[in-house]
């Protein structure tokens, strides 16, 4: 079965996973700084007092995940999308229309905990638990929602807000979002919950972060957006030190776009032959090359081979992390360690500019940021050995079984 037969046979339950990452870009760093100078102005912010509002709601939002995240695991998936995007609709409410910058950033904060946070989570969640030979395959092609907003979404911004308000903007993008949604809410088949809500939550099930083969897995799960983050927010720096330029870095943005693609839809099928422990095994290689390329040569070609091994390895991030999650913990308690996950990735997105931006206020030059960089990837690949032979001896215990 290849992928226009899985497209055939389960269109609704993927589409509904699409849709869910898709959205998810309302509440992603990338949209949001699109409106990082109206916002600030509109709430009568300095820069400063943005940043560090969006660093506070970040971390707020990334606790609140790790409560409502597990849910997903009892509550059926029809009424968890609902609630999601009603307190998304909710959030953008007080972003765009409230007059008061404290109920503004409550907005903000809604925003990302329902876009980046809720909304990834229940994409990656559906399209892990809805299959089993194909899961690999099922989460790219859900996955490709993130990678469409990314490419979609600014172009759309730039054209759009010579006629409209950035406040009229937010609001016809809700209002066409909004279209299918209601379509798939009311007349797709929608799975029914997978399990019943734990009597004893705190002792029911797998506790995530009181395990030390958690805290091994998680920073080369986390090495990559961490990293990332800093060169998205630094880009201004990451090009001068280098001795590029910003209209190099736009390009190679976009080549990071493209780039995710085959990241995604070749990791897919290689995730359902070799496995998600062999492949987290190497997916990072062309990036870490980047970083290294990057540290010692610098110019044009430093800023598009970090952009491109970037792509390459992001679009094999989710389906590696949630198959290693699923060979560990298994399929049953998926939400509930996924929401630790996605937590922590949430945290990282709040923290990393801030580090970056102490070490650079501290007069650490980017290209030693980047080798900084590079040895927290070299030592998070060798934390995760061990664990990763375990996933890789239960994978193969579980073919054994079949």
């Amino acid at each position: 079965m290849g992928y226009r037969t899985l497209l055939r046979d389960h269109r609704s339950v993927l589409s509904i996973a699409f849709l869910a990452m898709f959205s998810s870009s309302l509440g992603q760093s990338f949209f949001v700084g699109l409106f990082q100078a109206p916002l600030a102005e509109h709430w009568q912010l300095s820069a400063g007092q943005f940043g560090t509002a969006y660093t506070v709601v970040t971390l707020a939002a990334g606790f609140v995940m790790l409560r409502v995240g597990p849910s997903i695991d009892w509550v059926a998936p029809r009424r968890f999308a609902i609630t999601v995007l009603l307190a998304l609709l909710v959030g953008v409410a007080l972003m765009t229309l409230s007059p008061w910058w404290g109920l503004g950033v409550v907005g903000l904060g809604l925003v990302r905990l329902c876009g980046q946070g809720m909304l990834t989570h229940l994409g990656n969640t559906l399209a892990a638990r809805e299959f089993t030979t194909l899961r690999g395959r099922a989460m790219r092609l859900a996955s490709l929602g993130i990678p469409l907003g990314e490419a979609l979404l600014p172009p759309l911004v730039a054209v759009t807000l010579v006629w409209l308000s950035w406040q009229s903007f937010w609001w016809l993008l809700c209002a066409l979002l909004a279209l299918p949604w209601l379509w798939l809410l009311i007349q797709a088949p929608w799975s029914t919950a997978p399990g019943s809500k734990p009597a004893h939550r705190d002792t029911q099930g797998p506790r995530p972060f009181r395990e030390p083969r958690f805290w091994a897995l998680l920073p080369l799960l986390m090495s990559l957006p961490i990293t990332m983050t800093g060169l998205f927010i630094y880009q201004a720096q990451l090009t001068e030190a280098l001795d590029s330029s910003l209209g190099v870095y736009a390009l190679a943005l976009a080549g990071m776009g493209v780039a995710k693609l085959p990241g995604a839809l070749l990791g897919g099928r290689w995730i359902d032959k070799i496995g998600p422990a062999r492949l987290a095994r190497v997916y990072l290689l062309p990036y870490a090359s980047a970083m290294l390329i990057a540290t010692l040569i610098g110019g044009d070609a430093s800023v598009w081979a970090l952009m491109v091994g970037g792509g390459l390895a992001m679009g094999a991030q989710e389906l590696i992390a949630s198959g290693l999650l699923i060979k560990l913990w298994g399929i049953e308690h998926l939400g509930r360690v996924r929401s630790a996950l996605s937590a922590a990735m949430v945290f990282s997105t709040g923290i990393a500019p801030a580090a970056i931006g102490l070490a650079l206020s501290a007069g650490m030059t980017f290209p030693a940021i980047l080798a900084a960089m590079l040895m927290f990837i070299v030592t998070a690949w060798c934390l995760a050995q061990r664990v990763l032979q375990v996933a890789s001896r239960t994978a193969l215990a579980q073919d054994q079984h079949r």
